[in-house]
């Protein structure tokens, strides 16, 4: 398929441009780590952490960022990743689920919602854990209106908040 048409419009020729999507060079701190991948310019984050990276633990729900299953930290700050595009992360850091974890073991607020079952079916489960945890990093002590704030972004189908609430709640006792 040729990069561009070119017609005649009454006797001058018009090149049409290429409807064929363009990568770029995308370089991102993601969990920590420098790497480049060639991008779509259009590609949204959420493709691109699972279908290049294939970190998978980022979900994808509403495709319109009003869910919060596709939450992931940029720059410290929860980020809708199914409307955020990859290119706007150039240069940037961007954590994901499975960087909270460290050799194996899971972080506190992790731990916290295992074990005041915090996670009912698991969907939504990341984008709590990835909400909460940008809360705690500004606000080690949050009050649980400040925790109902940071989390009004996630959706959960499954329960009534309570559990969800808890867990952080004890992940900043914790501390």
């Amino acid at each position: 398929m040729p990069k561009s048409a070119a017609f005649s419009v009454r006797g001058t020729t018009v090149h049409k441009p290429s409807l064929q999507p363009k990568k770029r060079l995308l370089k991102l701190k993601l969990n920590g780590r420098w790497r480049e991948d060639a991008v779509f310019e259009r590609e949204l984050l959420v493709d691109y952490l699972r279908e290049v990276t294939h970190l998978t633990g980022t979900k994808t729900g509403c495709d319109g960022g009003e869910c919060g299953a596709c939450t992931v930290l940029v720059d410290g700050e929860a980020v809708p990743s199914c409307i955020t595009l990859a290119m706007r992360c150039e240069g940037r850091n961007v954590e994901t689920i499975e960087a909270l974890a460290t050799q194996g073991r899971l972080s506190r607020l992790q731990h916290a919602f295992h074990a005041k079952l915090g996670a009912q079916c698991g969907f939504c489960t990341p984008g709590m854990i990835m909400a909460a945890e940008a809360l705690l990093r500004r606000n080690p002590t949050p009050t649980e209106s400040e925790i109902r704030a940071a989390l009004s972004g996630n959706l959960c189908r499954c329960t009534g908040y309570v559990k969800i609430i808890e867990s952080v709640q004890a992940a900043a006792e914790a501390s």
